[in-house]
This record gives structure tokens, sequence and C-alpha cells, in this order.
């Protein structure tokens, strides 16, 4: 699995793509102007980016040379720009791959794989760790303090959304776009129910958090201190 960085500007490509490639194995974040993209590059870190040319904010050409001051990141350009000296432009100005619309999720996929490849990089830490919690992407396990916690496939979803993001308050728009590939509209109840379910699995309470601590008109933050105010 591999922490992809989708930028592109419509809304609907953005929705479908991002729900395609979570299908295919990937975990998504999305992004719908460049200075967005550029914000998540440094705070995520992610694996790879897919990137449009035409943004609304800054000229995609414009963003990946920002971009390649700051990271090495590999970039998938995805634009429906097929002219010969734009591809040229672009992939001199540090893109690794280009990919001209309309195109598959199948054919991003192996792209998005190929540059991986190349790259020597790989997809995501072997395991993920918060104090006694450990998360095996590959395998899609995780255990608490050595011991094996029996997940729904959701409920891994999002404990391992969020423990690649340890400390950080994550929303539940956040996390009902990227975990359940939702647009935001009151289903935030869902959110709460899986945190539910979490809690009891790891052993913990709302008001007495080891791990999921929620923040009050905010999110979910796993790890860290309880702080004054929040359950």
């Amino acid at each position: 699995m591999a922490q992809v960085l989708l930028v592109e500007d419509d809304a609907t490509i953005r929705s479908s793509l991002s729900r395609a490639l979570h299908d295919l194995g990937h975990a998504v974040t999305s992004a719908g102007t460049a200075m967005d993209g550029l914000n998540q590059v440094v705070a995520q870190r992610p694996d790879v980016v897919v990137l449009d040319i035409g943004l609304p904010d800054l000229d995609g050409r414009e963003m990946l040379r920002m971009l390649r001051a700051v990271s090495h990141v590999p970039v998938v350009v995805a634009t429906a720009r097929g002219a010969e000296e734009e591809i040229v432009d672009v992939l001199n100005s540090g893109a690794d791959d280009y990919v001209v619309k309309p195109f598959g999720a199948g054919q991003l996929d192996a792209r998005i794989r190929a540059v991986l490849r190349r790259g020597g990089q790989r997809s995501e830490p072997e395991t993920l760790v918060v104090d006694g919690l450990r998360l095996d992407p590959a395998a899609r396990t995780a255990t608490l303090d050595g011991e094996p916690l029996e997940l729904t496939p959701r409920e891994f979803d999002v404990l391992h959304y969020l423990a690649r993001r340890p400390g950080q308050v994550v929303s539940k728009r956040e996390l009902l776009t990227e975990v359940w590939q939702l647009p935001y509209g009151g289903a935030d109840k869902t959110v709460d129910v899986h945190v539910s379910w979490l809690r009891r699995k790891l052993g913990e309470t709302a008001k007495n958090a080891r791990y999921l601590h929620t923040v009050r008109g905010v999110g979910v933050r796993l790890g860290g201190a309880e702080e004054p105010g929040n359950s």
C-alpha cells in the first residue's frame, strides 16, 4: 500500500480517482489546489504525488518546481495536456512520469507502482508503532501490548489512517472522505460508531482514553496525553 496524495481541482475526478485508488489498495489523501498540495507534502510526507497541471491557484509546473525544492517524492503528472513539448517540459521540471487523460485507474496504479520501484522506495514502513499499539499494513494485522486485535476491515482502515498521523487531530470530515470515500454530509455518526467499537477493542473508554482521544468540535487524535476538556 502506498500513501498517495492526489492534487486535482475537479471535485468529481478527485472523488472518483480517490475511490478507485483506495479500492486498489492505496491510502489516498487529496487536495484541490497547489498550495494545499504543497502543505500536505510537507506535513504528511506521502509516498507519491499524482498531480494535475491545470490548477486554479498555481500552474502545476510551478508547483512541481516548488515541490522539488522541498521534497524528492515521486510525482506522476496526470493531465489532459498531451502535446509532446508539454510532456518534455513537465518531465524536465522534475516529474517522474506523465499520463494523459482520459486514463483508467489500473493504468495510474501501474504507473504509481513503477515510479516507486524505480525509486527503490518502500510504500510505507513495515510496521506503524504508537506506544504499545503496532500495525502491519502489508498483513493488515494489529497488536496491542503484544496481543492480537481482531479488527474488521473498516476498523483497521480507520486505525491505520490515524496511526500514520500520531498526535495529529483528524477531523470526521477527513475520515469520511479518505477512509469511507464519502462526501461529508451528516454521516459523522458513522465515525463515532467505529471509534466507539475501536475503543472497546483497545480496552478503553472515552473518559479513560489511552489511544483514541476525541477533541470536541475538531476530531480524533491517536496517542498523546489527554488534554483538559477533551474526552
